[in-house]
């Protein structure tokens, strides 16, 4: 990676976003991009600026370190900061989630590293917790018996190779953490007829040696959007941790919590808002045309008695899953503009409160990319207060087990 990709990425920065700071133009960033000619220091010198170290009394002992694996933009990495950990390596291969991720965690002195599979894991510096949200692939098992007759291993490597899974499991394999964090799809339960979920559930259990406890957990109860997903929690010593046991909040927001200049007004954030209240800008209305088109379409496949179609919503109802390709055309989450009104889309800023990214008391997401990029960043991402729910249920575990680690290797030395 050449230095100016390193800063302008701890930067959060596009390269035509830090070519224009240095007073050059797009095709001079990415020649500097690839390596094809090397900047001057003060270039350089402009982009490191841009992240500076964070103040001396911000900084605090961990009381554990992570490592945020398939990050995305950092929502589960969130969690884990909200009870004192620290993060010490990042992996994500998508280059404009690298970019939201550097903007907004950008004191981090490691680089983003992208293939996790091009990472040896000794290479991967030491932890306490491993977090991943990884791709669901299908596995591949071929018969024991006929591995044996042929020499081959049919260990959890040989089971998982060529998935991203194996990549966690060779990690936790190496560097047995106290704890670890995965999150997936809820169809992970019946992805492959199940035999996806149970060979992961083997190769924790069995292979790795870890309880495990899991869950599908909707964010409906944190943010206004039905949004299921599962999570699996394994400790590397057996305790009394259930995600059975995780605090459900009773409160049931609306999306008047998230949508702008409906609670209260809102200070203009352009591009995303606009006018006195704050209102959503004028370009998320969606076109007459598309608006046609989903209508029909909806029809269409009402008349056959198929649910497909499109999603209306208002201030008091709660959202349908905001997904990756959201950006097309918005259909499964269109706000109600009222009588007569064609109705829009969410902004990138309202689904960064969807989420649960933005809220009350934190600091507003830096959003550096474009809408179509933020809009798939968000719709792969995690609700942040779940994972702040389960960190936070997980702590008094996690504090007993490096507790009890750290005497056993005072008992050792």
């Amino acid at each position: 990676m050449t230095d100016f990709r390193t800063l302008r990425l701890r930067a959060g920065l596009s390269v035509t976003e830090a070519a224009d700071l240095a007073g050059y133009d797009e095709r001079t960033g990415y020649r500097w991009e690839s390596g094809e000619t090397v900047p001057r220091k003060a270039v350089l010198e402009v982009l490191r600026a841009q992240a500076p170290a964070p103040p001396a009394e911000t900084i605090a002992v961990p009381a554990f370190r992570f490592i945020d694996l398939f990050a995305g933009i950092g929502g589960m990495r969130r969690g884990f900061e909200s009870i004192g950990g620290q993060c010490v390596f990042t992996s994500e291969w998508d280059k404009y989630s690298q970019i939201t991720y550097r903007a907004n965690f950008p004191h981090d002195p490691h680089p983003i590293a992208g293939d996790i599979r091009n990472v040896p894991e000794k290479e991967i510096p030491e932890f306490d917790v491993l977090l991943a949200g990884f791709p669901c692939q299908p596995f591949s098992l071929a018969g024991v018996s006929k591995k044996n007759s042929l020499n081959r291993a049919h260990g959890f490597a040989d089971e998982t190779q060529g998935t991203l899974f194996f990549d966690v499991a060779r990690i936790i394999a190496h560097h047995r953490p106290a704890a670890v964090l995965l999150e997936n799809v809820k169809n992970l339960l019946s992805h492959d007829r199940g035999r996806t979920f149970e060979i992961i559930k083997e190769v924790l259990q069995e292979r790795l040696g870890y309880q495990i406890s899991y869950r599908v957990i909707d964010g409906k109860a944190w943010t206004p959007q039905h949004r299921e997903r599962i999570f699996i929690v394994g400790f590397r010593e057996a305790n009394d941790f259930s995600l059975h046991d995780l605090p459900i909040p009773e409160a049931r927001p609306d999306l008047s919590t998230i949508l702008h200049g409906v609670a209260a007004p809102e200070t203009p954030e352009a591009p995303y808002s606009e006018g006195e209240k704050g209102q959503a800008a004028a370009k998320y209305t969606l076109t007459p045309h598309l608006w046609r088109y989903l209508q029909d379409y909806a029809e269409k496949h009402r008349q056959r008695g198929n649910g497909f179609g499109f999603g209306l919503v208002g201030p008091d109802d709660i959202a349908r899953t905001l997904s990756a390709r959201y950006h097309k055309d918005g259909s499964e989450i269109l706000i109600n503009q009222g009588k007569g009104r064609i109705p829009r889309r969410l902004t990138p800023r309202e689904c960064a409160r969807l989420m649960g990214f933005d809220a009350p008391g934190r600091t507003p997401m830096k959003l550096r990319v474009s809408d179509t990029q933020a809009y798939r960043q968000f719709g792969n991402a995690v609700v942040v207060p779940v994972v702040e729910a389960i960190a936070a249920h997980m702590e008094p575990h996690l504090m007993a087990a490096l507790a009890a680690e750290q005497e056993l290797g005072r008992a050792v030395a």
